[in-house]
């Protein structure tokens, strides 16, 4: 039976690794990153990863940092066959890499060499992608730079958000990588090096990166919002409050109009102006301490203080 060290942390992992379990491979170690505090109480919450590892008995490792530490060299001497790492969030040791006596594999959310790094699936949206897929590819030293071994392409929907567009991908993830481990363990792949000069990296998202900015086209606060929903969540200041946006639509709208003032209204839309001075239709909203909630609730309450061409958002 083929050895596993899996490594991975948000639910894309999740579903990798139950994959794994189906078909029978025999998972030996699970890593995952540390317990994260999470809500206004900061209460320690279990990766999706580390709750499988539990309920299957899984050996559990979650070091802070996996290079240097006692794990690697224990995970080291267990020799398994394979390891795969799905969205982890850490850099390997070499040394563990090399440990594996078949390979050290990696599901990417990206087709590499597009979008290297901790955030391909974010930038693909942010960015108006049509399209996205998944790598499987080789381990090596340089962030997202082993030859590819295999690769599937994703359509990105309209509708996609961060949210949708994960759940897609870890799924044909899953199925990808178990089509294509039988061809590692027999050799019978052809693996492909990647174009340097092809390279695009997707550097993790940052705070400001959170920030709605109207004074894009109103196609691009749309990416923005889609990318970002429903985890962390795009925001600006609506009517003083900070506000999450979630959904939204692009509305043509005649309107002279500065940036960030309120086009249309009524009891179920807020219509918003945006840099190349077309509409973003909100659908979805968060106003802070509340629950998510249609535009029409809160149409229907926090926000029936707005009034047409009250410049509602915070400038940049």
């Amino acid at each position: 039976m083929t050895k596993v060290i899996f490594l991975g942390t948000p639910e894309f992992s999740a579903t990798v690794l139950k994959g794994l379990l189906r078909e029978g491979y025999d998972v030996i170690a699970a890593v995952t990153q540390p317990d994260k505090p999470v809500g206004r109480k900061q209460k320690l919450q279990k990766s999706p990863v580390k709750l499988i590892a539990e309920d299957e008995n899984i050996k559990l490792f979650q070091p802070v940092k996996l290079p240097g530490s006692p794990e690697v060299e224990e995970l080291k001497a267990l020799q398994a066959d394979l390891i795969i790492t799905a969205a982890y969030g850490q850099f390997l040791p070499t040394s563990f890499l090399n440990s594996a006596k078949v390979a050290a594999i990696n599901v990417h959310g990206s087709l590499l060499p597009k979008y290297r790094g901790g955030a391909p699936i974010q930038w693909s949206l942010l960015n108006g992608d049509k399209e996205t897929g998944i790598t499987i590819m080789y381990m090596v030293k340089g962030m997202d730079a082993g030859d590819i071994i295999s690769q599937e392409k994703i359509t990105i929907e309209k509708d996609d958000d961060n949210g949708s567009l994960f759940d897609k991908m870890a799924l044909v993830g899953r199925e990808l990588l178990l089509d294509t481990i039988p061809k590692i363990l027999s050799g019978d792949i052809q693996p492909i090096q990647q174009d340097p000069d092809q390279v695009v990296f997707s550097p993790n998202i940052s705070k400001d990166q959170e920030h709605i900015d109207f004074t894009k086209s109103a196609e691009q606060v749309s990416d923005q919002i889609r990318a970002l929903s429903p985890d962390p969540g795009a925001w600006t200041l609506l009517d003083g409050q900070r506000t999450k946006m979630y959904q939204t639509e692009v509305v043509k709208i005649d309107s002279d109009q500065a940036v960030g003032t309120v086009s249309e209204l009524d009891k179920k839309k807020l219509v918003i102006v945006a840099g190349d001075g077309q509409g973003v239709s909100i659908k979805k909203i968060q106003p802070a301490g509340k629950k998510v909630m249609d535009i029409a609730n809160y149409m229907n309450g926090l926000g029936k203080n707005l009034e047409k061409g009250q410049q509602v958002i915070d400038e940049k």
